[in-house]
Order: structure tokens, then C-alpha cells, then sequence
């Protein structure tokens, strides 16, 4: 795999404050059956006045640059990297970023990174799966019998064609940050809200402290797909399609969740095609197609070229407009960590990867996303995620004892069938050979902290993220000997179309403060411990800060390096600098969201010597799931991390470093 400049793992994050801060939308009491809710406040009314993401001075950004390299670099390095850095904020530098400013005013309708950041991802040749698609599991119904395959993907498709009607019709809540839902999430301020003009309502929200979050990526959640073409992907989404595709056993199927006038069908109808579905005895294809997805993507590219060339474009318009894509898997989860390999990549049949999202149910019931992150973040897929498990849960269109309707299944479901000559068919044999060994050398593991969480934390005054983030650096270190380049995303969705910022957990702070506890702990009074530790919530809390608000480096860097490319010039010394490629090739990659939905979340590293770590700080608990390659071990690494918070515990329960 090749490594990543810079790769985008988008869990949602709060926009002002704190780490973990939940966004809590204006809600106004559930709707019909066909819409989830029906918010007085329409779903875009902020949409047109959100500010415009904030382009950083450059001289805060060569600052900021510099010290996230500090405890990367020894003195010769880091003077190096420092005059390379005098030289471009004078220089090249400066140049590129005047030209950035003016290029931004002439689009005021975007963001100066939107662009850039669509064409990083869409023009990327790897394979989608594992270098880009994470995934989240939903937790179990709690409802333990609607936890049935048949009666949960039932629910959950209902759900989530709910969602779509409710926010195509603008009745969904919008995406607010509610610092006083005291003032702001009441029913008061949203019938005074929804007067105020567009143009002017995030105004409005402002003066109450509310800060309405961009929603201008949920419509690519619905008959959307990305789809592969030489050199640069395209996104498509076709709103005109009413049908769900459906795999299982590598088998496509497709039927209509949605009538001719845009009523949802029957949930007994849908019940009654997943049971057709789901008793078709068919043995899996000899040549899953399914396996395309997960090629290069200029192969691909080519492959989807023979396809529509031997008769298969009408059907490949099915796959690419359904509504989205439904996996029926035909075995039980065992464990959290066959789970994850489960719902990353699974055995390569029964997923189609360019679609926006594929919902992943089990044999047992577990529940999955897993999604294509070209087209978007973690706010719109955790709202959407959100959303399907409460509905789903709290409003269930059936119930386990209800009987499917009499209709005649084989009619309404149209099994979708291929042709493919020999080129094709060894294409997916290659496709599925290369998919094999790459899956083959990933390894997954799980941690439960179970001492405490964000519950207990808070009350220390300790920040429950910068106390995981400390963990990674500590476990590292005591693995590894060394601080390494560590990304940690935050969305910059409190600004139109902003997309994600870079934390840079990794500081000069943590390195002081984990050399102190894996190096030395008896040179330190449990005193000092529990001081570099405050340190260290301190600055992780002022990086956080600045990055929701855009005020980090790495967007800012990136832009101006895709404009001196798309300009012609030569690359700036900065870029060539050794010291900027070591501190994007992220070796702990790192993400994290917290949600009651939610079980576990995961991705792969973003270079073949890293590790991909999903966590999330619960009330009281934490929980941390960590991927790598060969060369790294996952399990060890866990094992440190579980020691790293065992010693963080006990200093500040005050007891000395066993």
C-alpha cells in the first residue's frame, strides 16, 4: 500500500469546543410514517449564511508547522526545517498564498480546501478498501429478538428511506452545536429562527450561542456512487431512482422502497422481498464482481470499460442510482474483532465499495456502515447512523412476530445478472487474488478500559481526549523507543463546506510527559506526573480549538501545494524538505467519535508501517480498536496503550508507577 500524503479519517468532532462535544439538532417531534421528523426549522435554513472557512496568516501557520515538528526532529534537523520554513514565508510562500487569499474571494460560494480535498481523494489511484472506506457498527438492537436478520434489515431500510424522504423534503432538524441549549434548543427560538432570512439565520443562531454545522454533503448519502475513471474518479447521484440494491452470496438484486408517487412501500412488501432474498439457495457466483471495487482504480477504470462494452451498462446503472446498498451477510459475528474485519473489508463478494454507504447485517443482526469517504465526513454519515438506530429501535416498522405480505416476490425483485467474456472474468480472479493477500497481511484488535472514562476524567479537569491521546504517544513509546508523526481529524463543519482539520496530538508536551512515565517515573513525584499530564490536556484542548476553527497548518499547507501544482511551479523546498514528508506519513492514524449508537468503529493505517486507531472515551470506559500491517504489532500496541492508561490512572488516583 502506498503511503498517504494526507488521508482524511472523519469522525465527527465538536466546532467549538471541547473533544467528543455531541451536536444536538432543533427537533420538533417525530412525523409519519414516512418521515422521521418534521422540523419547523427547514433542513438548509443556515445553509447560505455560514461563514466561510477561515484561510490561516501564514505566518501562524509556519508557527504552528514548527512546533508540531519539534518532537519529531533533533536540534540539526529541526534548524533545517526552520530556515526551510523562513525561506518559504518570505518567498515562494508568500507568493502562493496571496494568490490563495484571491483565488478564495473569487469563490465565496465554497471552501478555499473543497476542491483540493475532492480532487486528493478522487484522483488517488489505490484501492479504495483499507486505504480509504472505514466503518462503524451500530449496537445491537436492545430489543434482543428484533436483533433477527430478516426483522432487523426490515427496520433499518424503512429507517433509512425515512431519513432520505424527511431530508429531501427539508423536515430534517438541522445540524445545530448547541453551547446553551438552554436558550437555543427551544421551541421558542426555533419558531423565531425559522422567520429570519436565510441569508441572515446563522446570525440569529450566533447570538445564542448556536452554531449551525454545513450540511451540504448529505445529499450525496443517498443513489450515489463513486465511480472509476482514468486518472480522476467521478461522484454521481441519481435522485430519480426509487429501488434498494441488494447483495448476497456475491448475488445483486434490486426492488423498488419507493412507489411511483415517492411513497415508501409496505414495510410487510420489503419484509417480503428481504425473505425472497434471503431463501434464494443459488451457490455463490464462480466470478463475483463484487471483486472490481477493490482494484486499482485506473484498473478498474478499464474493466468497467469491458463491461458496458459487453451489454452491461443498463445494469450497472442499477448498482450505481440504488438508493443505496443493502449486504445481507449469511453468517453470525463472533467477537469484536471478526466484527471489524467483517465490516472493513469482508471476503470481497458482498460489498460494493463505491457506493456511498453499504449497510452491513449479519447473519445475527450486527449492523454495519461501511462508506466511500470521497464524498463526504463523518457528520453526515454519524447523523445518518444516529438517526436509522433510533428510529429503527424506538419506532420499528415491524415487529419479529409479523407476517410478510402476500405479494408475489419473484415479480417486484429483479435478480441482476452479468455478462463477462474471459477478459473480465480473469480480471476478477486478478482483483480477487490481490484482495486476498492484502486482507490476508491486516491485523485487528480490541481494548476495554474499564477504570474510568470521560465521566471520571472530567472531573479531574483533564481533557478524556488528550488522556487517549497521551496513552498512544506513551504505548509508542515504550514499543518503539521514539515519538512519531501522529493525525488525529476534526471536522471544520462549522463553516460552508469545511471539510476536516488536522490535530497534531504529538507535542512537545506529550514527549516530556511520556518520557517521564515509560523512562524515568521514579525521577518524578506523582506531583509532577499529574502537572505534565495538565500540560498536556492544556495544549491538546488549545490544538482541538484551533483546528475546529480552522487554524491549523495542514489544510493551509496542502492548499497552497495543490495551487503551486495546478499553477506549474516547481515544488516548493518546504515540500522537498525530508522533515515534511516524515510528519505526513502518519504513523498513528487516529480517530475518534462517541455515540449511543454505536458499538465500534475502524479503519486501516494509512502507511504499511503505521497504526489505524478508532477509540472512543465513553462515560466509563474506553474503548480502542487497533489495525496494522506486518511490521507492526497490534496486539503489543494495545497492550501498551492498556498499560499507559493503567499508569495514568494510578497518578491520579495519586499512587506511584508500578
Amino acid at each position: 500500500m502506498v503511503a498517504r500524503l494526507l488521508l482524511l479519517r472523519a469522525w465527527p468532532r465538536g466546532p467549538a469546543v471541547g473533544p467528543g462535544s455531541l451536536c444536538r439538532p432543533l427537533s420538533s417531534g417525530s412525523g409519519s410514517r414516512e418521515y422521521l421528523q418534521r422540523s419547523i426549522v427547514p433542513t438548509m435554513h443556515f445553509q447560505d449564511s455560514l461563514p466561510r472557512l477561515p484561510i490561516p496568516k501564514l505566518e501562524d501557520t509556519m508557527k504552528r508547522y514548527l512546533c508540531a515538528q519539534k518532537p519529531l526532529l533533533d536540534d540539526d534537523q529541526f534548524r533545517k526545517t526552520e530556515q526551510h520554513c523562513k525561506s518559504f514565508e518570505n518567498g515562494i510562500g508568500k507568493e502562493l498564498h496571496k494568490q490563495l487569499v484571491a483565488q478564495d474571494k473569487r469563490n465565496r460560494h465554497t471552501s478555499y480546501i473543497s476542491d483540493p480535498w475532492f480532487d486528493m481523494y478522487l484522483t488517488a489511484r489505490d484501492s479504495i478498501v483499507l486505504n480509504f472506506n472505514p466503518f462503524v457498527a451500530f449496537n445491537p438492537d436492545p430489543k434482543s429478538e428484533y436483533n433477527d436478520q430478516l426483522t432487523r434489515a426490515t427496520n433499518m431500510t424503512i429507517s433509512a428511506v425515512r431519513f432520505l424522504k424527511t431530508l429531501r423534503a427539508g423536515l430534517l432538524e438541522p445540524e445545530v452545536f448547541h453551547l446553551n441549549p438552554a436558550k437555543s434548543d427551544t421551541d421558542t427560538f426555533k419558531r423565531l429562527i425559522r422567520f429570519v432570512p436565510s441569508s441572515l439565520s446563522w446570525y440569529g443562531a450566533y447570538l445564542v450561542n448556536a452554531y449551525p454545522l454545513d450540511m451540504s454533503q448529505y445529499f450525496r448519502l443517498f443513489n450515489s456512487t463513486r465511480l472509476p475513471r482514468r486518472t480522476r474518479d467521478e461522484l454521481v447521484t441519481d435522485e430519480k431512482a426509487r429501488h434498494v440494491l441488494v447483495l448476497r452470496k456475491g448475488h445483486f438484486y434490486v426492488f423498488d422502497v419507493l412507489d411511483h408517487d415517492g411513497n415508501i412501500v409496505s414495510a410487510s412488501e420489503i419484509q417480503a422481498h428481504l425473505k425472497y432474498i434471503l431463501s434464494d439457495n443459488s451457490p455463490a457466483p464462480e466470478f463475483p464482481l463484487a471483486y472490481l471495487t477493490t482494484e486499482n482504480r485506473d484498473v478498474w477504470a478499464e474493466l468497467r470499460q469491458k463491461l458496458v462494452s459487453e451489454g452491461n451498462e443498463e445494469t450497472l446503472r442499477k448498482v450505481d442510482s440504488a438508493v443505496f446498498c443493502l449486504c445481507l451477510d449469511d453468517f453470525p459475528i463472533e467477537g469484536l474483532v471478526h466484527l471489524s474485519h467483517s465490516m472493513l473489508h469482508g471476503d470481497g463478494t458482498n460489498r460494493w465499495y463505491d457506493k456511498s454507504f453499504n449497510l452491513i447485517i449479519a447473519k445475527d443482526g450486527t449492523a454495519a456502515l461501511h462508506f466511500e469517504h470521497a464524498w463526504g465526513d463523518g457528520v453526515a454519515v454519524l447523523r445518518f447512523l444516529n438517526e436509522v438506530f433510533k428510529d429503527s429501535t424506538q419506532a420499528p416498522a415491524i415487529s419479529p412476530q409479523n407476517q410478510p405480505a402476500r405479494t408475489d416476490s419473484s415479480a417486484a425483485v429483479q435478480k441482476l445478472t452479468f455478462k463477462l467474456n474471459d477478459a473480465l472474468k480473469t480480471g476478477i480472479s486478478t482483483a480477487k487474488e490481490r484482495f486476498d493477500a492484502i486482507v490476508k497481511t491486516l491485523t485487528i484488535d480490541f481494548i476495554q478500559f474499564q477504570r474510568g472514562g470521560k465521566e471520571f476524567l472530567k472531573k479531574q479537569r483533564l481533557s478524556p481526549d488528550s488522556v487517549a491521546q497521551l496513552a498512544f504517544q506513551m504505548a509508542f513509546l515504550r514499543q518503539y523507543g521514539q515519538t512519531v508523526a501522529t493525525y488525529e481529524s476534526c471536522s471544520t463543519a462549522a463553516f460552508k463546506h469545511g471539510r476536516t482539520e488536522t490535530i497534531r496530538p504529538a507535542s512537545i508536551f506529550t514527549k516530556r510527559c511520556s518520557e517521564a512515565f515509560v523512562r524515568e517515573p521514579s525521577q518524578h513525584s506523582v506531583g509532577e506526573l499529574q502537572q505534565m499530564m495538565a500540560e498536556c490536556s492544556k495544549y491538546h484542548g488549545q490544538l482541538t480549538r484551533e483546528a475546529a476553527m480552522g487554524q491549523g497548518f495542514d489544510r493551509h499547507l496542502f492548499a497552497l501545494r495543490y495551487l503551486a501544482a495546478t499553477k506549474g511551479t516547481a515544488l516548493p523546498e518546504l515540500y522537498l524538505d525530508p522533515a515534511y514528508g516524515q510528519i505526513n506519513h502518519n504513523i498513528l492514524s487516529t480517530s475518534t467519535l462517541s455515540s449511543p449508537a454505536v458499538n465500534v468503529g475502524g479503519f486501516a493505517p494509512v502507511v504499511p508501517d503505521g497504526f489505524g486507531i478508532g477509540y472512543a472515551v465513553h462515560d466509563n470506559w474506553i474503548g480502542c480498536n487497533v489495525s496494522s500491517y506486518p511490521g507492526r504489532n497490534a496486539r503489543e500496541f494495545l497492550q501498551c496503550v492498556e498499560k499507559a492508561l493503567e499508569d495514568i490512572f494510578d497518578v491520579i488516583d495519586g499512587k506511584c508507577i508500578k
